[in-house]
């Protein structure tokens, strides 16, 4: 059966969730014992809004045993704030997910890349078995679907573009502000894009711990680079700084901070990269994604008009997926019948050549192979289209001595 485990914004507070979250190292020593465990299928997912396992073959109980071992979340902690989905319920949470409809902000498809690595993390481990591979295209497909037929994904949506629009939004004159970025993983290469495409602001300044990625994103875009050893001297300078580090630990405190104007910072780290401390500084505002992606405009607004069309499209794709599985419930039938009449056409092209010499084995074969292919298409029709399937199979299998198990 079909098992999903996860902590996700509705219920777990940033905190929370950041001691769920897993680092790409995590989520590979996650899939490592996976395998070792032998679990047939299994998929990871760790982003800012939520962290959750996928798996075909493992108990919910062992996924939450998983999660809580490369993880600093503990047992306690995940029955508080965490889920457990089993069957058509993983199908449809996963339909939301990745389409943006259970997205923190509405319609943001940030995610369907995020699966899609997922994904492809997990088939390079052998975790991705049929099921999982119909599945996860399914969706992909209904994801994009979606974003060519509605207005769900209309204009940006991303935590990246939620914290550009409010620097837009609340911040006077920010062409003329001096901002620090301070993190280029996706996150931070996005809000990069995003404040050069909405801003005319020239005093952007990237820091990385990699200064090689920082350059490489600043001659895109003629910004300016500093060293990380500089952290202090630049934050004294800016007016916004915005972290998006991805670290374990924080990577922003009190301690860096040396100046008395005001300095907004945002957050946009899960776990939180700003230390707490830095709220004992009266100059300072700190915001966190959540509190970021809480506020709306009028184009999240418009979005929210689409979401039942959105609904429409996922339960058309969700209805192709579930007739396709419904053929797999008598797959392996069909396949014991078509090897069966094989080894029995083998057979009886053998003892037909001792009568004649002279027939052509090719010509034969190729004859046998075509009847045998159009008696197995005649009877997968008759299954799937008989009222009572199980009847039909259970007379198949009896008729022809079948164990389509073997």
């Amino acid at each position: 059966m079909l098992h999903c485990i996860g902590v996700s914004y509705k219920k777990a507070d940033v905190a929370a969730r950041g001691r769920f979250s897993l680092s790409s190292s995590a989520q590979t020593l996650l899939l490592e014992e996976s395998q070792r465990l032998q679990i047939e299928a299994l998929a990871v997912q760790s982003t800012c809004n939520r962290t959750e396992l996928y798996a075909y073959g493992a108990t919910s109980q062992e996924l939450i045993d998983l999660l809580c071992a490369f993880s600093n979340g503990a047992k306690e902690q995940f029955h508080e704030v965490g889920y457990v989905y089993h069957g058509s319920k993983v199908i449809n949470h996963l339909f939301c997910v990745g389409t943006g409809l259970d997205s923190q902000i509405l319609g943001d498809f940030e995610i369907i890349a995020q699966l899609k690595k997922s994904f492809s993390r997990s088939k390079k481990y052998g975790l991705i078995n049929p099921l999982f591979e119909r599945l996860f295209t399914s969706v992909i497909q209904a994801s994009k679907r979606i974003k060519n037929e509605t207005k769900l994904s209309s204009g940006a949506t991303s935590v990246s573009y939620v914290s550009v629009r409010y620097m837009l939004d609340r911040i006077p004159n920010i062409d003329q502000k001096n901002i620090l970025l301070f993190g280029l993983g996706k996150i931070g290469r996005n809000t990069c894009e995003n404040l050069v495409k909405h801003t005319q602001n020239d005093h952007i300044t990237l820091i990385n711990r990699t200064r090689n990625r920082a350059e490489k994103l600043a001659g895109k875009f003629k910004l300016i680079v500093k060293d990380y050893a500089e952290l202090p001297v630049e934050i004294r300078k800016a007016d916004v700084v915005v972290v998006a580090t991805g670290a374990e630990q924080p990577t922003l405190s009190k301690s860096l901070i040396h100046t008395d104007k005001p300095l907004l910072i945002l957050d946009l780290s899960i776990p939180k990269n700003v230390d707490d401390d830095v709220l004992d500084l009266p100059n300072v505002t700190r915001l966190h994604l959540d509190e970021l992606s809480k506020m709306t405009d009028a184009t999240l607004e418009e979005r929210k008009k689409d979401i039942p069309k959105a609904i429409s499209i996922n339960e058309e794709v969700k209805a192709d997926f579930y007739a396709w599985l419904d053929t797999r419930k008598f797959a392996p039938t069909v396949k014991a019948l078509k090897e069966m009449m094989e080894a029995l056409s083998q057979q009886e092209l053998l003892q037909q050549q001792k009568k004649h010499p002279h027939l052509d084995p090719k010509e034969a074969t190729l004859v046998s192979q075509f009847l045998i292919q159009k008696i197995t298409n005649r009877i997968a029709n008759h299954i799937r289209e008989s009222d009572n399937r199980e009847d039909s199979l259970k007379t198949i299998q009896e008729v022809f001595n079948l164990d389509p198990h073997v």
